[in-house]
């Protein structure tokens, strides 16, 4: 027996066995059908060489009974020599065989991984920011991984496994009792004394492989938390290292003593497959040494039939659990078009519209806003925690509605959680109003191409989020092709140039996670040359001065006022100061426009407005 088949079959045993309960959805399979399409040849010739192999699996015991019945015994040298070249050759021919089955199967199988992978990325990043806010990273990276690689077992492991299994059964039990089927019998009736065993040992082995699963993703919380900069800080500052190492060993121990149990587990499964073998293998030899003696068997046919014995177990065993096989990967198929299925939530309309390359005029009317229930943006399986929300988030927004002119700034201010972050995220539709309209030059943001009208919107948020990559490839994020003046004139402008020159890398040094090697004024003018790279003409600001000193404050505030220069833009301020020149300001609380004018009229009516102000300035 092959040390492949023993291991075929236990991956068989130690499925989930719930899995063959599942309903799959109607049209599953046909979809299946539609992404193997491309490969339809390649697995043609992948099934080909899987039908031959099978067949070579029985031709070479047979030769070598006729080697010794005709050849051996009867002292024919020259056949003899001639089977021996035969076998030899056929054993060449299964390699071959094996290795083009191989590069098929690995060729189908990537190519699948590719396609799906491809085919969820580009779906998934196109979902809303609901979405993400509600997803559990680690499941959407589960879904793009493991189910991926699930599913292509379907057209490979699990293909090859069914029809080269079946088809070894068939031929060698045919071979068997054409041979002598009393023998055959008798070596079936020992495979009910290792299939019952073998099967409490794939439910122990399944049960351990679920907790080794989840002590792993612990384990990889724990590091995932634990090992980037916030983690580290809070570590450093708050954690003991002693307790978190004794919490990390714990989890480690605790995997490590599964494994210990998985390990025993999987040598008595082996252990038990070759026991039955090697006792079936004696008994062939006892009865059929029997018969040899009594002349009612040849020696190459008691050979043969001891060679056949040990192609027999495996596939029949593997075979037992193939429903489980076939249903685990069509499972994994249907986990991937759930995420494929789930449609954004915000995406462009019938014929979608380009935004005209003029002076962009925004109006907000009668806005109203209500942030979308949990089924309505992902999926339950998806969330770490997947509770219906009973209680809808009500109206966050409630008639909303003002001008911005070419040009103009308007300032939004008021209380935290007032709603104004949430205002100027309808504007380039990463949620979509829930009643009234938002227009530019007159056309609703949602009759607009969403490439088109993102593609005229740049922003500086409060915590502007940088890649792991060096300065240059941060800022050509908004322009790939911006050549190294544009660079410079960018950077010029935010008042970070002379920064990144006393750098001993300049542009090409690595900004660290999330940017964290940076300042966070300095990742501030760094988005702002960003933005200056992407040139919008509609600027989004979101209290990007807010946690800065008064030093990187008055830098971040020039740059502030090069981008705003001849551009239309939103601008949300904490600090007050920062806005007085606004063309207007809007005074938002609990989700309504309260106050607007410009900043000595408001200071004049003495509402909420003044109040913030003096708070503020007293302060």
């Amino acid at each position: 027996m092959s040390m492949h088949a023993p291991w075929m079959t236990l991956r068989a045993m130690t499925q989930d066995q719930s899995v063959k309960n599942v309903s799959l959805k109607p049209g599953t399979i046909k979809r299946i059908f539609k992404f193997a399409k491309p490969y339809q040849k390649q697995i043609s010739i992948f099934i080909f060489t899987v039908i031959i192999d099978s067949v070579l699996v029985i031709a070479t015991p047979l030769l070598f009974a006729r080697l010794i019945d005709k050849g051996v015994l009867l002292q024919n040298g020259k056949l003899v020599t001639t089977l021996a070249f035969i076998i030899a050759a056929l054993a060449l021919l299964e390699s071959a065989i094996s290795l083009i089955g191989r590069y098929l199967s690995s060729r189908v199988g990537e190519g699948l991984i590719y396609d799906l992978r491809s085919q969820v990325f580009d779906h998934v990043q196109r979902q809303s920011i609901a979405f993400f806010t509600r997803t559990q990273t680690g499941a959407l990276i589960s879904r793009i991984n493991s189910d991926v690689m699930g599913a292509q077992q379907a057209f490979t492991t699990t293909l090859s496994g069914v029809v080269s299994n079946g088809l070894s059964v068939v031929l060698v039990l045919g071979a068997m009792f054409f041979l002598s089927w009393k023998i055959t019998v008798i070596s079936l009736v020992l495979v009910p004394l290792f299939l019952i065993p073998s099967r409490w040992i794939g439910k122990k082995i399944q049960g351990l492989a679920r907790d080794a699963m989840s002590g792993n993703a612990e384990m990889g919380a724990t590091m995932n938390e634990r090992f980037n900069v916030s983690g580290a800080l809070l570590v450093m500052l708050y954690g003991s290292y002693d307790k978190e190492s004794k919490t990390f060993r714990k989890k480690a121990r605790k995997v490590a003593d599964i494994g210990i149990q998985m390990a025993f587990l999987n040598r008595l499964f082996f252990v038990g497959l070759m026991t039955v073998a090697s006792i079936a293998t004696a008994i062939t030899y006892g009865i059929g040494g029997q018969l040899v003696i009594s002349k009612s068997m040849s020696v190459g046919t008691l050979l043969a039939l001891s060679a056949l014995l040990a192609r027999l177990y495996g596939p029949l065993t593997a075979l037992a659990n193939v429903r489980v096989d076939v249903m685990t990967a069509l499972v994994s198929f249907e986990r991937v078009f759930e995420v494929l299925d789930l449609q954004p939530m915000v995406r462009d309309g019938r014929n979608p519209k380009e935004l005209p390359n003029q002076s962009p005029k925004i109006v907000f009317d009668k806005v109203a806003f209500t942030y979308p229930r949990a089924e309505e943006i992902s999926l339950a399986s998806l969330e770490s925690a997947a509770k219906n929300e009973t209680i809808a988030s009500g109206e966050v927004l409630k008639e909303i509605s003002f001008t911005v002119e070419p040009g103009q700034m308007v300032a939004l201010v008021g209380p935290s959680g007032a709603g104004k972050t949430t205002i100027i995220s309808l504007l380039p539709r990463l949620f979509d109003v829930s009643s009234g309209s938002i227009s530019v030059n007159g056309i609703d943001v949602r009759e607009l191409k969403l490439d088109s009208l993102r593609h005229s919107i740049g922003s500086v948020m409060q915590d502007p989020h940088l890649f792991h990559d060096t300065i240059d490839e941060n800022l050509k994020y908004a322009k790939p092709d911006a050549t190294s003046g544009e660079i410079e004139a960018a950077c010029r402008s935010a008042q970070i140039w002379d920064l990144i020159l006393s750098l001993p890398n300049g542009v090409d040094t690595m900004v660290g996670e999330r940017g964290y090697r940076l300042s966070g004024g300095e990742k501030a003018r760094l988005a702002i040359a960003r933005l200056l790279l992407k040139n919008p003409q509609i600027v989004l600001l979101d209290e990007a001065t807010a946690h800065l000193d008064s030093e990187n404050e008055a830098l971040v505030q020039s740059a502030i006022r090069e981008v705003l220069k001849d551009r239309t833009s939103l601008v949300i301020a904490h600090r007050l100061s920062t806005i007085i020149s606004a063309d207007q300001i809007l005074v938002v609380e609990e989700g309504k426009i309260v106050e607007r004018g410009k900043h000595e009229e408001l200071i004049s009516t003495g509402g909420l407005y003044s109040e913030l102000y003096a708070r503020q300035f007293t302060s």
